[in-house]
């Protein structure tokens, strides 16, 4: 059996154009300037300082200062977007132009449930995410590291994690970066499940690159950078900014820096093999100035948002940001104001890949189950928003204002017994029956239904089918990997 999942969003709506030409032109100009005054350091990385001097960059110790335009120019081979594909072809996603691919939450050390609480995330802990995502209908992707579970080996855990969402979902999935033989490991999976072939000439994983801001590029995520790019699968060249601490105060400032980053990975992605898929990543909160923790769903985290996807479109690249993201420390109202405020600001701000889309709580440290599925079934509104709205003559309904006149209902007329079926998004999750019903059914809080949700899709969940001798050799290649190394925990 396998579950019904909505094909990936492609907007019919305007994106939001927030900066003005005459800002962006000047963010452009002073990442230039960052890039070729400043510079940024590749450290530990003799290879990349080469690679760099070779295209005529100046190296300086570990700073590689880049000549204005030379990044922008390298990155000029770089897709507008490209295919991902899923070992059940109708799974497939495109990642640029003007489509939204979600993808759930990524990297949280605890998980947390109604009934235990929060703890440390287990290997039983993923399965169960990952089989959530599978289950979840507007949900495309099926992601990377969407909890750490802590109960397996530091460098053997990314063998479980990829075997899982290889088995346990038939969506597109991440590859692992925590290490560059990790990385290897991921492509070599892949090729024993699609073929080395294919794998060699199809984008089967996008996988999260993150950049150490400021401004600085460390060997273990560019190490994890050169495998996937020499292998045709592809990276998101993401800053990871916590505002007024890693990067400026100001929404400018922040930009600026942004894309001097995001230049400088792409254009190395680029130095690798040309035409290697990438995308612009940003992920940027604001900082509580009280009390130093990071903050979500500001509007200052939407107007960078904003603005980096502007970044983004000028130079033609697919576009990374947005999420289900929250600093909450429960699924409440305060994480669904952030949560929506994130979420709405990455439909309208052009976000074609959206990692953390369900799931995330607490700043990123805890993967809730029932927020997961909350998330999840609200991702259905930015399904029907990204449609639009049709002005054909089903849309005008002039035949049912004619048939209903002055004085009459809607309720029984034929336009709407057409269309009542498909005009209104409606909730799988959310309670509409009348107060005395609710009351009668036991009062339920919508983490109440989340928490039966979680329940009710774990026990109808059913694997998707897998050919027997693809999983016999998977199977094979992580035990004889696991085999080969002790266990490390660091």
């Amino acid at each position: 059996m396998s579950v019904e999942t909505e094909r990936y969003i492609e907007r019919n709506i305007p994106l939001y154009e927030f900066l003005d030409e005459a800002t962006l032109e000047i963010i452009e100009y002073n990442a230039e300037t960052v890039l070729e005054e400043i510079g940024v350091n590749f450290v530990d990385s003799p290879e990349a300082l080469e690679r760099w001097r070779s295209v005529g960059a100046t190296i300086e110790g570990e700073r590689v200062r880049i000549p204005r335009g030379l990044a922008r120019e390298l990155c000029k081979t770089a897709p507008s977007k490209f295919v991902q594909h899923a070992r059940n072809p109708k799974r497939n996603v495109e990642i640029g132009g003007k489509t939204l691919v979600t993808a759930p939450v990524y990297g949280p050390p605890f998980v947390r449930d109604r009934d235990g609480g929060r703890r440390y995330a287990t290997l039983a802990d993923f399965q169960k995410f990952v089989k959530l995502g599978y289950m979840s209908k507007y949900l495309h992707h099926s992601g990377g590291t969407v909890c750490e579970p802590t109960d397996v080996p530091v460098n053997k855990r990314h063998l479980d994690m990829l075997l899982t969402h290889m088995v346990y979902s038939d969506k597109p999935f991440m590859g692992s970066v925590t290490e560059p033989s990790r990385a290897q490991d991921s492509v070599e999976m892949c090729e024993i499940l699609f073929g080395k072939e294919f794998v060699q000439n199809n984008t089967v994983m996008t996988s999260l690159i993150n950049i150490n801001s400021p401004l600085t590029f460390d060997s273990i995520m560019m190490g994890a950078l050169e495998v996937f790019a020499s292998n045709n699968q592809a990276s998101i060249i993401s800053p990871f900014i916590v505002g007024g601490a890693m990067a400026p105060v100001s929404v400018v400032g922040t930009l600026t820096q942004v894309l001097a980053e995001v230049l400088a990975g792409i254009a190395y992605s680029q130095i690798i093999k040309p035409g290697a898929p990438v995308i612009f990543g940003t992920f940027v909160t604001s900082i509580d100035m009280n009390s130093g923790a990071p903050t979500f769903g500001t509007p200052e985290a939407s107007q960078i948002l904003y603005g980096a996807g502007q970044l983004a479109r000028r130079m033609n690249l697919p576009f990374r940001s947005g999420g289900g993201l929250c600093g909450s420390k429960l699924p409440d109202a305060q994480a669904a104001y952030e949560t929506a405020n994130t979420l709405n600001a990455a439909l309208l701000g052009g976000v074609n890949f959206m990692l953390h889309s369900c799931g995330w709580l607490e700043g990123g440290l805890v993967a809730s189950f029932e927020k997961f599925v909350m998330d999840a079934d609200h991702l259905g509104t930015l399904q029907k928003m990204g449609l639009g709205v049709s002005a054909d003559e089903n849309g005008q309904a002039m035949d049912a204002i004619r048939e209903v006149g002055p004085s009459g209902h809607y309720l029984g007329c034929d336009h709407t017994q057409k269309n009542f079926k498909s005009a209104f998004w409606r909730s799988n999750l959310f309670d509409y029956k009348p107060f005395e019903t609710w009351y009668e059914e036991g009062a339920r809080d919508t983490y109440s239904l989340a928490a039966e949700r979680v329940a009710s899709q774990l026990a109808n969940y059913q694997k998707p089918p897998l050919d027997p001798e693809i999983l016999a050799a998977l199977e094979k290649y992580v035990a004889d990997k696991k085999a080969a190394m002790p266990d490390a925990f660091v």
